[in-house]
């Protein structure tokens, strides 16, 4: 957290584009084991009918920032420059980073190991074995495929007729991400309730109703669609990151970067493959494809059946 927060502050000293790139890969190395280690510290340290909900505030945070990242960045970008907004968001995450490293409670079942690359190569590929993982995987890869498809092109749409919206217009559309703020505790409250088996299906078919609704052409039933959409992800996200938790029998913290690498796998070849799409058929083109992703996604969530250990009193 403090070395990605310090490379923020840093880009914001980039005097080409070069550097400005290698400022924000070398952020990226930083980062991203961190969601991995802090859904495996939920895993870890919260009880098994609280897991649902506990993951859902972690996601419902990531959500916040999300959101805030891009209003902040925006509004310091027109009053000053892009250099001052990445400082800005840099020193903004390196005091959260402060503040979190102050209030943590220490773990109190984590049990450390030694490192040996023959034993971590061994238990990486037993993760595969577990029965559900796989499909868990297979979810987070379409999710994020058609997360990320869905908001690099919707502001192609919107700056384009009939609707030429500006781009400070389009970006405060990021607010509906806040719908993801609600439902990710709310559908892992739910999923703590009535089990992950019945709502993550449930999520994954609220996010494929959204998505389809944005080929209305009326723009408030679009953006209506956008937050629907956004609703069913952060929901059906909270739920499968915390049902492989739930199912790795050790290593937690491999299972949960397996299934983060899978997710934002997702996310590089999904965000890539729609352009395509976007290219060939316009918006059409990008929402028949995230449809598809979809109805991939609900199909696997039915073979999870049976898999959830947690059953609701």
């Amino acid at each position: 957290l403090l070395a990605s927060s310090i490379l923020a502050i840093c880009t914001g000293f980039a005097s080409g584009f070069h550097m400005l790139v290698i400022g924000r890969i070398l952020q990226g190395i930083t980062l991203a084991g961190l969601p991995a280690v802090a859904m495996a510290y939920l895993g870890e340290e919260i009880e098994a009918k609280s897991l649902g909900m506990a993951m859902g505030l972690y996601i419902s945070g990531n959500s916040i920032g999300g959101m805030s990242g891009r209003i902040i960045s925006g509004v310091l970008t027109d009053y000053f420059s892009w250099h001052i907004a990445l400082m800005g968001i840099g020193v903004i995450s390196l005091l959260s980073s402060i503040i979190f490293m102050v209030l943590l409670p220490k773990s109190a079942h984590f049990e450390p190991q030694n490192f040996k690359l023959t034993s971590l190569a061994g238990s990486l590929f037993s993760q595969f074995k577990v029965p559900g993982l796989t499909y868990l995987f297979t979810i987070g890869f379409l999710l994020m495929g058609g997360f990320v498809s869905l908001y690099n092109y919707i502001g192609f749409e919107l700056i384009a007729p009939p609707y030429s919206l500006s781009q400070t217009v389009v970006g405060f559309i990021f607010i509906v991400y806040i719908v993801g703020t609600f439902s990710s505790t709310w559908m892992g409250m739910l999923a703590d309730q009535y089990g992950k088996n019945k709502i993550l299906p449930l999520s994954l078919v609220i996010m494929l109703a959204g998505v389809v609704t944005t080929l209305h052409p009326n723009l408030w039933v679009k953006i209506i669609g956008i937050a629907v959409f956004t609703y069913g992800f952060f929901a059906g996200h909270s739920i499968a990151s915390s049902w492989v938790g739930r199912l790795a029998l050790h290593d937690k913290a491999q299972a949960s970067a397996l299934y983060l690498s899978a997710y934002y796998a997702g996310s590089s070849v999904g965000g890539t493959v729609s352009g395509s799409f976007y290219h060939q058929w316009d918006w059409p083109g990008v929402v028949g494809m995230i449809v598809a992703l979809s109805v991939v996604s609900i199909g696997i969530s039915f073979k999870l059946r049976g898999r959830d250990p947690v059953r609701a009193i």
